[in-house]
């Protein structure tokens, strides 16, 4: 048998990592070939020297976090975790991008064991990693005692020219170079190839620059499959109390001898003939797919025992731990676990009806008096603490010298959301992040991007609606509640007052399978009488009664429904008052979360909202999508089908109809003269507002 030196195996391996990329994507008939093949010296040598990972113990507290941003190498990160031992056998790199296969085409947070983020738009993962440095600091600083350095890990990221062409990207590392996140290293596939072409069609900044001037270590390592190289490069980024960015010079397509340093090696197989000439230039069999030579699987998987071994080690380290700090123990244990405290919610506010309260304020009340006893609640701002009023007061800020608990994001939406998710992928912590409302949508993608892959976030997005006032159109939601419930899996909330929106925050620390989003006023609103016992349970559920109609008493179905959220529960309820006057018998809803609501029972759906109560009025100051399923067949829809105005509140609502007495003519034209469909409000005098108009 021949003994390979050790330059000899390094180069096996690589190969090894190549050719499964690209039979992967050859057998799937689509993907990412090229970005693999130039990668894999670098991610190789930072799995096989540096990172500190168990692929039997996927979920080891305290293992490094690998983030591969360029999530359209996903065949890389396959590869890896299949050769080093992790539950991914050969079969599933061979259903690559198939139906039921945990290979899909970008990596997903939660289906693979050893993904640490979902990536593949651009720049997430950026903002994931530092996210993760972020929390690591944090947990670390809440933990760790001297001589017990029980938190002690490291986050590392592969990204490419995409990834740092993307505002989040650019976002995310002004704020970790700000931050001085020394245990953040980043990988830069600089192969100057992006899918359109070369890079220099659109991109010829210099990058090193760009990011020394963030406050990062910038290096760069010449040759792209040196390994000696890119090994003294990672050691010189650990050495360094700054975050580190190392620009590695690769070739998109390695190997390839007609698409290599093409983007045809982008995003497409490389083809049959290619894929043979490819193979034969690394000296492998062309005939074999899916190879792995022993002496590679003999090297990758020496990190199952060296993995054991590490988690011995820590394991030990954390009992001694436990008998000197026994406390921090557990509550380190609970946390990583994402349980609650026991007793967690004993501090939950409550308000007494007429009182007039804005939900922004009872926000921050309920906030800070859960904080003690939800030690893992941890976010801030984009630059907007005062008016999201999300301080957790006594909290400290988190700083380059602190770890405290309030993170101060700048003006950065999107990278706050994705180093949010990047938080909640860490463990240990239930992030929020907060801003107008109509700034969310500055954040989509990542508010996306957690809900597809669970990630318990909350979004704490004030300046609800027109009634914000005179900041006018621009700050104004107004498609913003369609948009965002059109998320799958992200639970929108608009709470109608004080003890709703405590209520609200109860269901988002409950909430563990995805992102919950409130959204809360600027402007105050009466406390419900219905609410200081009725809210908690209600919002949990997604809707529940607030006011009955009186003919419930005999049993017989209210003449009206009002269905409403968020500000317009109170002119329902105003409303009905006046209608039962009439003698139109009216209950009246509140709806804060559609999707909390859509998963009760259906016997609870019908006791809230009866079917044979057709006749409806659903009010809402924003778009009228969506409210058909809720208003019937036979209901009518007050709502904003135009950009607002900027105005006193008060005018704005009035002038839009946003007023108890509109909401009771409505009511009598329903239930008298069987108005049906949407009711279009006034024009706004905004150029763009549009004529809206009757459906």
């Amino acid at each position: 048998m021949t003994t390979l030196s050790p330059e000899q195996l390094d180069r096996l391996a690589i190969d090894t990592i190549r050719t499964l990329a690209i039979d992967g994507v050859q057998q799937a008939n689509s993907g990412h070939p090229g970005a693999p093949m130039g990668m894999a010296p670098m991610a190789y040598t930072l799995w096989t020297r540096f990172l500190r990972h168990a692929p039997t113990r996927p979920d080891w507290p305290n293992r490094d976090r690998f983030v591969l941003s360029a999530g359209h190498a996903s065949m890389l990160l396959y590869a890896l975790l299949h050769l080093t031992g992790y539950d991914l056998p050969l079969e599933e790199l061979k259903r690559f991008r198939q139906w039921g296969s945990r290979t899909p085409g970008h990596p997903e947070f939660g289906m693979t064991p050893g993904v640490a983020a979902t990536t593949g738009p651009l720049g997430q993962g950026v903002a994931n990693a530092v996210g993760m440095a972020i929390a690591e600091r944090r947990l670390a600083a809440e933990f760790n005692r001297p001589g017990h350095e029980i938190v002690d890990h490291w986050t590392y990221a592969i990204c490419s020219d995409g990834d740092l062409q993307e505002g989040i990207a650019s976002e995310a590392a002004s704020l970790a170079g700000h931050l001085r996140l020394g245990k953040l290293v980043m990988l830069y596939d600089d192969n100057q190839v992006q899918l359109d072409g070369p890079t220099a069609l659109a991109f010829s900044e210099d990058v090193l620059e760009r990011f020394r001037a963030y406050g990062w270590h910038a290096l760069r390592v010449k040759d792209g499959t040196d390994v000696g190289a890119i090994e003294a490069a990672i050691r010189l980024a650990r050495s360094d109390e700054r975050p580190s960015i190392i620009a590695v010079r690769t070739v998109i397509g390695y190997g390839s001898p007609h698409k290599a340093g093409s983007q045809k090696a982008h995003g497409a197989p490389l083809g049959v003939e290619e894929v043979r000439l490819t193979k034969e230039a690394y000296g492998w069999d062309p005939d074999r797919t899916f190879f792995v030579p022993d002496a590679a699987a003999a090297l990758f998987s020496r990190a199952i025992p060296w993995g054991e071994e590490l988690v011995r080690r820590w394991d030990a380290a954390f009992e001694s731990y436990r008998a000197a700090w026994p406390r921090e123990a557990a509550e380190l244990e609970r946390r990583l676990d994402g349980d609650l405290a026991a007793g967690w919610d004993a501090a939950l506010p409550r308000w007494e009806a007429g009182a007039e309260v804005a939900t922004r304020n009872a926000s921050a009340d309920t906030m800070n008096a859960l904080a003690a006893g939800v030690p893992e609640l941890f976010g801030g701002s984009a630059d907007l603490s005062e008016s999201n009023l999300t301080d957790l007061r006594g909290g400290d800020d988190f700083t380059a010298d602190q770890a405290g608990r309030n993170l101060r994001f700048g003006v950065r939406e999107h990278g706050m959301g994705g180093i949010a998710g990047g938080i909640a992928c860490h463990g240990g912590f239930r992030p929020y992040a907060a801003t107008f409302l109509t700034f969310s949508d500055y954040m989509r993608g990542s508010v996306r991007i957690a809900a597809l892959a669970g990630l318990p976030v909350t979004y704490v997005w004030t300046h609800d609606s027109v009634g914000l006032g005179e900041d006018g159109p621009t700050h104004q939601p107004v498609e913003q509640y369609a948009a965002l419930r059109a998320i799958p899996n992200l639970w929108f909330v608009r709470p109608a007052d004080a003890n709703e929106t405590a209520a609200a925050w109860a269901l988002a620390l409950e909430r563990t399978a995805g992102p919950t989003a409130l959204a809360l006023t600027r402007q105050k609103l009466p406390v419900l009488a219905a609410t200081s016992a009725g809210a908690r349970e209600g919002v949990r559920r997604g809707a529940y009664v607030v006011r009955a109609a009186s003919s419930e008493a005999l049993g017989v179905l209210p003449d009206l429904v009002v269905v409403a959220t968020g500000s317009e529960v109170q002119l329902g309820v105003a409303a009905a008052e006046t209608l039962e006057a009439e003698g139109i018998a009216t209950r009246v809803v509140s709806l804060p979360c559609w999707e909390a609501f859509e998963v009760q029972d259906a016997a609870y759906r019908e006791a809230v909202l009866p079917a044979a109560a057709r006749r409806r009025v659903a009010v809402e100051m924003g778009v009228s999508l969506g409210w058909e399923r809720w208003a019937g067949d036979e209901g009518a829809i007050v709502a904003l089908d135009h950009f607002g105005a900027s105005a006193p509140a008060a005018t704005i609502l009035d002038a839009f109809g946003f007023t108890a007495a509109h909401v009771v003519e409505v009511g009598r034209r329903v239930v008298r003269d069987g108005l049906r469909g949407r009711v279009p409000a006034p024009p706004s005098p905004h150029p763009g507002a549009g004529p809206g108009g009757a459906r």
